[in-house]
Protein backbone atom coordinates (compact mmCIF):
# COMPACT_ATOMS: atom_id res chain seq x y z
CA UNK A 1 0.00 0.00 0.00
CA UNK A 2 2.85 2.44 0.57
CA UNK A 3 4.19 1.70 -2.44
CA UNK A 4 1.29 2.93 -3.85
CA UNK A 5 0.90 5.94 -2.48
CA UNK A 6 4.34 6.80 -2.96
CA UNK A 7 5.09 5.52 -6.44
CA UNK A 8 1.45 4.51 -8.21
CA UNK A 9 -0.46 7.56 -7.65
CA UNK A 10 2.54 10.47 -8.16
CA UNK A 11 2.97 9.06 -11.36
CA UNK A 12 -1.01 8.37 -12.64
CA UNK A 13 -1.21 12.55 -11.85
CA UNK A 14 1.60 13.29 -14.14
CA UNK A 15 0.35 11.46 -16.49
CA UNK A 16 -3.26 13.47 -16.31
CA UNK A 17 -1.82 16.70 -15.69
CA UNK A 18 0.50 15.98 -19.54
CA UNK A 19 -3.26 14.70 -21.59
CA UNK A 20 -4.52 17.93 -20.18
CA UNK A 21 -1.87 20.14 -21.34
CA UNK A 22 -1.17 18.68 -24.36
CA UNK A 23 -5.17 19.28 -25.27
CA UNK A 24 -4.81 22.81 -24.41
CA UNK A 25 -1.79 23.52 -26.80
CA UNK A 26 -3.66 21.90 -29.37
CA UNK A 27 -6.92 24.11 -28.95
CA UNK A 28 -4.78 26.99 -28.41
CA UNK A 29 -2.59 27.08 -31.96
CA UNK A 30 -5.28 24.96 -34.28
CA UNK A 31 -8.48 25.26 -32.42
CA UNK A 32 -11.51 23.54 -31.37
CA UNK A 33 -13.89 21.76 -33.93
CA UNK A 34 -17.41 22.90 -32.71
CA UNK A 35 -18.63 22.26 -35.97
CA UNK A 36 -20.65 18.84 -36.36
CA UNK A 37 -22.02 16.83 -39.39
CA UNK A 38 -26.07 17.63 -39.43
CA UNK A 39 -26.21 19.91 -36.15
CA UNK A 40 -25.38 23.65 -37.76
CA UNK A 41 -28.60 26.05 -36.71
CA UNK A 42 -30.96 27.36 -39.03
CA UNK A 43 -33.45 30.23 -38.06
CA UNK A 44 -37.14 28.83 -38.99
CA UNK A 45 -38.91 31.86 -37.75
CA UNK A 46 -40.82 34.41 -40.34
CA UNK A 47 -41.30 38.07 -39.78
CA UNK A 48 -44.78 38.62 -39.20
CA UNK A 49 -46.63 42.00 -39.88
CA UNK A 50 -49.27 42.53 -36.78
CA UNK A 51 -52.73 43.28 -37.62
CA UNK A 52 -55.51 44.72 -35.61
CA UNK A 53 -59.42 43.40 -36.39
CA UNK A 54 -61.80 46.60 -37.14
CA UNK A 55 -64.50 46.90 -34.66
CA UNK A 56 -67.74 49.28 -33.25
CA UNK A 57 -66.91 51.55 -30.25
CA UNK A 58 -68.07 54.76 -28.94
CA UNK A 59 -66.02 57.80 -30.02
CA UNK A 60 -66.08 60.93 -27.79
CA UNK A 61 -64.05 63.42 -29.53
CA UNK A 62 -62.85 65.82 -26.10
CA UNK A 63 -59.80 67.94 -26.33
CA UNK A 64 -58.25 68.89 -23.17
CA UNK A 65 -56.03 71.74 -23.19
CA UNK A 66 -54.22 73.36 -20.18
CA UNK A 67 -54.67 77.40 -20.04
CA UNK A 68 -53.84 79.88 -17.60
CA UNK A 69 -56.63 83.32 -17.02
CA UNK A 70 -56.02 86.62 -18.67
CA UNK A 71 -56.70 90.12 -18.70
CA UNK A 72 -58.83 91.24 -21.57
CA UNK A 73 -56.73 93.67 -23.38
CA UNK A 74 -57.77 97.48 -23.70
CA UNK A 75 -59.92 98.23 -26.39
CA UNK A 76 -58.56 101.37 -28.63
CA UNK A 77 -60.46 104.59 -29.51
CA UNK A 78 -59.83 105.87 -32.82
CA UNK A 79 -60.49 109.60 -34.14
CA UNK A 80 -63.21 109.45 -37.13
CA UNK A 81 -62.75 112.90 -37.88
CA UNK A 82 -59.49 114.85 -39.34
CA UNK A 83 -60.06 118.30 -36.60
CA UNK A 84 -59.04 119.71 -33.41
CA UNK A 85 -60.64 118.62 -29.66
CA UNK A 86 -62.67 120.98 -29.38
CA UNK A 87 -64.01 119.37 -25.74
CA UNK A 88 -63.36 116.46 -23.23
CA UNK A 89 -66.31 115.17 -22.17
CA UNK A 90 -64.76 112.67 -19.88
CA UNK A 91 -61.88 112.24 -17.73
CA UNK A 92 -59.02 110.18 -17.21
CA UNK A 93 -59.80 106.82 -15.23
CA UNK A 94 -63.46 107.42 -15.59
CA UNK A 95 -65.52 104.27 -15.81
CA UNK A 96 -67.73 104.30 -18.81
CA UNK A 97 -70.57 102.31 -19.96
CA UNK A 98 -70.62 101.37 -23.94
CA UNK A 99 -71.51 104.54 -26.13
CA UNK A 100 -70.25 107.22 -23.72
CA UNK A 101 -69.38 110.26 -25.04
CA UNK A 102 -65.19 110.82 -24.87
CA UNK A 103 -64.74 113.94 -26.82
CA UNK A 104 -65.67 115.77 -29.78
CA UNK A 105 -63.52 116.81 -32.63
CA UNK A 106 -64.40 119.94 -34.67
CA UNK A 107 -63.30 120.28 -38.39
CA UNK A 108 -63.93 123.87 -40.37
CA UNK A 109 -63.88 123.61 -43.63
CA UNK A 110 -62.97 126.95 -45.66
CA UNK A 111 -65.95 128.28 -48.03
CA UNK A 112 -65.38 130.30 -51.24
CA UNK A 113 -66.49 133.70 -51.46
CA UNK A 114 -69.48 134.65 -53.30
CA UNK A 115 -69.08 137.11 -55.94
CA UNK A 116 -72.21 138.97 -57.38
CA UNK A 117 -72.28 141.54 -60.37
CA UNK A 118 -74.78 145.00 -60.36
CA UNK A 119 -76.52 144.55 -63.81
CA UNK A 120 -76.74 148.09 -63.89
CA UNK A 121 -73.98 149.31 -62.63
CA UNK A 122 -71.65 146.56 -63.18
CA UNK A 123 -70.09 146.61 -59.39
CA UNK A 124 -69.04 143.66 -58.07
CA UNK A 125 -69.50 142.63 -54.48
CA UNK A 126 -67.55 140.33 -52.74
CA UNK A 127 -69.42 138.10 -49.74
CA UNK A 128 -67.81 135.99 -47.47
CA UNK A 129 -69.13 132.59 -46.63
CA UNK A 130 -68.48 130.94 -43.49
CA UNK A 131 -66.77 127.63 -42.94
CA UNK A 132 -68.50 124.51 -43.21
CA UNK A 133 -68.22 122.97 -39.60
CA UNK A 134 -68.87 119.34 -38.78
CA UNK A 135 -68.47 117.83 -35.04
CA UNK A 136 -68.29 114.00 -34.32
CA UNK A 137 -68.53 112.57 -31.07
CA UNK A 138 -65.85 109.73 -30.63
CA UNK A 139 -67.95 107.27 -27.68
CA UNK A 140 -66.47 104.08 -25.91
CA UNK A 141 -66.76 101.05 -27.74
CA UNK A 142 -66.97 98.84 -24.61
CA UNK A 143 -68.02 99.69 -20.52
CA UNK A 144 -64.67 99.87 -18.37
CA UNK A 145 -62.33 102.45 -17.07
CA UNK A 146 -60.67 105.01 -19.61
CA UNK A 147 -57.81 105.86 -20.53
CA UNK A 148 -57.56 109.67 -21.93
CA UNK A 149 -54.23 110.75 -23.14
CA UNK A 150 -55.80 113.57 -25.87
CA UNK A 151 -55.29 116.82 -24.84
CA UNK A 152 -58.08 120.23 -25.69
CA UNK A 153 -56.88 121.63 -28.76
CA UNK A 154 -54.99 118.70 -29.82
CA UNK A 155 -55.08 118.11 -33.97
CA UNK A 156 -55.69 114.42 -34.94
CA UNK A 157 -56.52 112.60 -37.95
CA UNK A 158 -58.83 110.14 -38.74
CA UNK A 159 -57.35 107.17 -36.96
CA UNK A 160 -55.68 108.28 -34.40
CA UNK A 161 -55.27 106.54 -31.21
CA UNK A 162 -57.63 109.11 -29.15
CA UNK A 163 -57.42 106.96 -25.61
CA UNK A 164 -58.13 102.80 -24.40
CA UNK A 165 -60.88 101.37 -22.90
CA UNK A 166 -59.97 98.71 -20.16
CA UNK A 167 -62.90 96.28 -20.38
CA UNK A 168 -61.23 94.44 -16.98
CA UNK A 169 -63.27 91.33 -17.92
CA UNK A 170 -61.47 88.26 -17.49
CA UNK A 171 -60.53 85.36 -20.35
CA UNK A 172 -58.97 81.74 -20.56
CA UNK A 173 -56.58 81.40 -23.19
CA UNK A 174 -54.25 78.35 -24.44
CA UNK A 175 -51.98 76.98 -26.99
CA UNK A 176 -53.03 74.40 -29.45
CA UNK A 177 -50.79 71.65 -31.27
CA UNK A 178 -51.46 70.44 -34.53
CA UNK A 179 -53.77 67.47 -33.59
CA UNK A 180 -55.59 69.14 -31.46
CA UNK A 181 -56.28 72.03 -33.85
CA UNK A 182 -57.29 69.67 -36.38
CA UNK A 183 -59.35 67.98 -33.83
CA UNK A 184 -61.32 71.59 -32.99
CA UNK A 185 -62.39 72.21 -36.68
CA UNK A 186 -65.82 73.13 -36.44
CA UNK A 187 -65.65 73.17 -32.83
CA UNK A 188 -68.41 74.63 -31.16
CA UNK A 189 -68.47 78.14 -29.54
CA UNK A 190 -68.78 76.80 -25.83
CA UNK A 191 -66.26 74.87 -23.74
CA UNK A 192 -65.61 73.78 -19.99
CA UNK A 193 -63.33 75.06 -17.68
CA UNK A 194 -62.20 74.36 -14.46
CA UNK A 195 -59.58 76.74 -12.60
CA UNK A 196 -56.66 75.76 -10.75
CA UNK A 197 -58.30 75.82 -6.81
CA UNK A 198 -60.93 77.70 -7.71
CA UNK A 199 -64.51 76.96 -8.07
CA UNK A 200 -66.60 74.29 -9.63
CA UNK A 201 -66.10 73.63 -13.42
CA UNK A 202 -68.21 76.57 -15.28
CA UNK A 203 -69.59 76.99 -18.75
CA UNK A 204 -66.87 79.21 -20.76
CA UNK A 205 -68.83 80.94 -23.95
CA UNK A 206 -67.75 82.79 -26.97
CA UNK A 207 -64.62 79.92 -27.57
CA UNK A 208 -62.63 81.40 -30.20
CA UNK A 209 -60.04 79.22 -32.17
CA UNK A 210 -57.22 80.86 -33.80
CA UNK A 211 -53.94 80.64 -34.98
CA UNK A 212 -51.47 80.74 -32.95
CA UNK A 213 -47.95 84.01 -33.52
CA UNK A 214 -44.78 83.14 -35.12
CA UNK A 215 -42.72 81.67 -32.78
CA UNK A 216 -39.08 81.49 -31.95
CA UNK A 217 -38.59 78.26 -30.23
CA UNK A 218 -36.53 75.41 -31.49
CA UNK A 219 -37.43 73.28 -34.26
CA UNK A 220 -39.08 69.81 -33.20
CA UNK A 221 -37.30 68.67 -36.60
CA UNK A 222 -33.75 69.96 -35.54
CA UNK A 223 -33.83 69.53 -31.91
CA UNK A 224 -35.65 66.18 -31.17
CA UNK A 225 -35.67 66.87 -27.58
CA UNK A 226 -37.76 70.44 -27.93
CA UNK A 227 -41.10 70.77 -27.60
CA UNK A 228 -43.69 70.85 -30.25
CA UNK A 229 -44.84 74.24 -31.43
CA UNK A 230 -48.38 75.30 -31.03
CA UNK A 231 -50.18 76.14 -34.22
CA UNK A 232 -53.05 77.10 -32.57
CA UNK A 233 -54.83 79.39 -29.61
CA UNK A 234 -57.90 79.03 -27.75
CA UNK A 235 -59.98 81.36 -25.49
CA UNK A 236 -63.13 81.96 -24.07
CA UNK A 237 -64.84 84.96 -22.31
CA UNK A 238 -64.56 83.61 -18.12
CA UNK A 239 -68.38 84.91 -17.25
CA UNK A 240 -69.54 87.20 -14.77
CA UNK A 241 -70.11 86.30 -11.07
CA UNK A 242 -66.73 83.60 -11.05
CA UNK A 243 -63.91 84.96 -9.17
CA UNK A 244 -61.11 84.47 -10.93
CA UNK A 245 -57.31 86.33 -11.79
CA UNK A 246 -55.28 86.60 -13.92
CA UNK A 247 -51.89 84.05 -14.23
CA UNK A 248 -54.32 81.24 -12.25
CA UNK A 249 -53.99 78.16 -14.31
CA UNK A 250 -56.97 76.55 -15.77
CA UNK A 251 -58.11 73.14 -17.77
CA UNK A 252 -60.12 73.70 -21.26
CA UNK A 253 -62.30 70.81 -22.10
CA UNK A 254 -63.77 71.17 -25.66
CA UNK A 255 -66.56 68.29 -26.50
CA UNK A 256 -66.24 68.47 -30.46
CA UNK A 257 -68.60 65.74 -31.22
CA UNK A 258 -69.71 61.78 -30.10
CA UNK A 259 -70.86 59.06 -32.00
CA UNK A 260 -71.78 55.21 -30.60
CA UNK A 261 -71.25 52.25 -32.46
CA UNK A 262 -69.03 53.69 -34.47
CA UNK A 263 -66.43 51.92 -37.42
CA UNK A 264 -62.96 52.63 -35.56
CA UNK A 265 -59.69 51.33 -36.21
CA UNK A 266 -56.31 52.38 -33.91
CA UNK A 267 -54.92 55.94 -35.39
CA UNK A 268 -51.23 53.77 -35.50
CA UNK A 269 -53.52 51.91 -38.42
CA UNK A 270 -54.27 54.81 -40.48
CA UNK A 271 -52.04 57.67 -42.63
CA UNK A 272 -53.93 60.70 -41.62
CA UNK A 273 -56.26 61.39 -38.97
CA UNK A 274 -58.60 63.74 -40.59
CA UNK A 275 -61.59 63.74 -43.35
CA UNK A 276 -59.33 60.89 -45.71
CA UNK A 277 -57.10 58.51 -45.02
CA UNK A 278 -55.11 55.08 -46.09
CA UNK A 279 -55.57 51.76 -43.70
CA UNK A 280 -53.89 48.37 -45.32
CA UNK A 281 -56.08 46.09 -45.69
CA UNK A 282 -55.44 42.01 -45.28
CA UNK A 283 -56.75 39.85 -47.60
CA UNK A 284 -57.43 36.35 -46.96
CA UNK A 285 -54.19 35.36 -48.49
CA UNK A 286 -52.59 37.11 -45.55
CA UNK A 287 -50.94 40.20 -48.35
CA UNK A 288 -52.04 43.30 -47.41
CA UNK A 289 -53.36 46.22 -50.11
CA UNK A 290 -53.72 49.74 -49.21
CA UNK A 291 -57.26 51.57 -49.28
CA UNK A 292 -58.55 54.90 -49.24
CA UNK A 293 -60.86 55.59 -46.24
CA UNK A 294 -63.00 58.37 -44.99
CA UNK A 295 -62.18 59.07 -41.13
CA UNK A 296 -65.03 61.10 -38.56
CA UNK A 297 -64.19 61.72 -35.39
CA UNK A 298 -61.10 60.59 -33.09
CA UNK A 299 -60.47 60.73 -29.45
CA UNK A 300 -56.68 60.11 -29.74
CA UNK A 301 -56.57 56.60 -29.75
CA UNK A 302 -59.13 55.52 -32.37
CA UNK A 303 -60.17 56.92 -35.05
CA UNK A 304 -64.08 56.67 -37.10
CA UNK A 305 -64.10 55.04 -40.13
CA UNK A 306 -67.34 56.44 -42.47
CA UNK A 307 -66.28 54.86 -45.38
CA UNK A 308 -63.93 52.11 -46.83
CA UNK A 309 -64.04 49.38 -43.85
CA UNK A 310 -66.57 46.92 -42.32
CA UNK A 311 -66.52 45.58 -38.83
CA UNK A 312 -64.69 42.22 -38.51
CA UNK A 313 -62.11 43.76 -41.38
CA UNK A 314 -58.31 43.06 -40.89
CA UNK A 315 -55.83 45.61 -41.47
CA UNK A 316 -52.46 45.96 -40.60
CA UNK A 317 -51.70 47.09 -36.64
CA UNK A 318 -48.79 49.44 -38.28
CA UNK A 319 -48.47 51.77 -41.30
CA UNK A 320 -45.50 50.32 -43.42
CA UNK A 321 -42.50 52.38 -44.10
CA UNK A 322 -42.33 53.46 -47.81
CA UNK A 323 -39.92 51.21 -49.00
CA UNK A 324 -39.71 49.57 -45.81
CA UNK A 325 -39.58 45.95 -46.94
CA UNK A 326 -43.03 46.43 -45.15
CA UNK A 327 -41.83 47.39 -41.33
CA UNK A 328 -44.27 49.00 -39.41
CA UNK A 329 -44.23 52.56 -38.16
CA UNK A 330 -45.99 53.44 -34.33
CA UNK A 331 -47.59 56.77 -35.39
CA UNK A 332 -48.77 56.96 -31.49
CA UNK A 333 -45.03 56.69 -30.21
CA UNK A 334 -43.14 57.66 -33.25
CA UNK A 335 -44.95 60.14 -35.34
CA UNK A 336 -43.57 61.02 -38.75
CA UNK A 337 -46.05 63.65 -40.19
CA UNK A 338 -44.60 62.53 -43.89
CA UNK A 339 -45.78 58.73 -42.93
CA UNK A 340 -48.53 59.07 -41.01
CA UNK A 341 -50.16 61.97 -42.68
CA UNK A 342 -52.56 64.39 -40.70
Amino acid sequence: MGVTRRIIFPIVRLLLWAVIAAALVKIAFTGADVGGEGTSLMPTGAAVEPTVQVETAAVTNAVTIQASVVADPAVVVKATLAGTVKKLRAKDGDVVAVDTPILEIRKETPQDPVVTTNAETGETTTTEVKPKVEVVVVKSPVAGTLSLPTLKDQEVTVGTQVATVAPGTLSVSGTLTPDQQYRLVGAPTQASVTLNGGPAPFDCAGLRVGTAPQSTSADPDTDPGATPQSSGTVACAIPAGVTAFPGLGATVEILNGSVDGAVVVPISAVQGTIQTGNVWLVGADGESTKKAVSLGLTDGKVVQVTDGLAAGDTVLQFIPVPGGAGLPVDCTMNYDPTVCGG
